[in-house]
């Protein structure tokens, strides 16, 4: 198959929770930023929520896309005996999930950036290293849940830890701040506030442990066995 028509075929595959998700976990904060400009609300409140958009729907819209990618396909014995392998082809729709997700952030981020909104947060770190903002805590919640869908077969169960994580994180920000080891692992440094001096290491520790839960992912997945009996059972 030809790359473009591979990559469309992959795209496909990946069903419309991977594809739907991004644009409407972005659509509800940008339509409350506009609520709230019409309400006279604050420049600062405004890019909170802009913001918002950016560091906390896009991670949560590709961890529930890259969870619900494993145990979708009815023929995966088929499909493991194809010359690239299953987990190669559940790997190109990672990417089809992650490279989606990251366009839509891109489409928000760059008109914030062309029309001065950026510059309204005071923690934006600036237009290009500002960009782990939504970048760091998207790979790290992809990663889960691509691993997640592979130790558990199934998108629902792997779903729903990304959401847990997600919710816990939102909840017990305060307590997620107490250790310096947990604020390394905190998904909304920028937004929820965080030590200053400890952001860059915040967002570059989110990039190391999706490495990690990916190079996980990629090796259960390598258990044939496993994948056939997540989706006959």
């Amino acid at each position: 198959m030809r790359p473009l028509p591979l990559w469309r075929h992959e795209a496909r595959r990946a069903g419309w929770t991977a594809l739907l998700t991004p644009p409407l976990a972005v659509a509800a904060p940008i339509l409350i930023a506009f609520v709230d400009a019409g309400a006279n609300a604050s420049d600062h409140e405004i890019a909170q929520n802009l913001f918002g958009a950016l560091e906390m729907g896009v991670p949560l819209a590709a961890g529930i896309g890259a969870a619900s990618l494993v145990g979708r396909d009815p023929a995966a014995e088929l499909l493991l005996t194809t010359p690239a392998g299953y987990r190669t082809i559940l790997l190109r729709r990672l990417a089809v999930t992650v490279g989606w997700t990251a366009l839509v952030a891109l489409l928000l981020a760059v008109p914030m950036i062309a029309t001065g909104w950026w510059a309204k947060w005071p923690a934006n770190h600036g237009a290009l290293p500002g960009q782990l903002i939504w970048l760091a805590p998207t790979l790290g919640l992809a990663a889960l849940g691509f691993l997640a869908g592979a130790a558990f077969r199934g998108p629902a169960a792997a779903g729903g830890l990304v959401a847990i994580f997600w919710i816990f994180q939102q909840m017990f920000a305060d307590r997620v701040q107490e250790q310096g080891w947990s604020r390394q692992l905190y998904l909304f440094a920028t937004t929820r506030g965080a030590v200053p001096a400890d952001w860059t290491a915040n967002r570059i520790t989110l990039i190391a442990v999706s490495i990690v839960l990916g190079a996980l992912a990629w090796l259960l997945l390598g258990r044939t066995e496993r994948l056939i009996q997540g989706v006959t059972e």
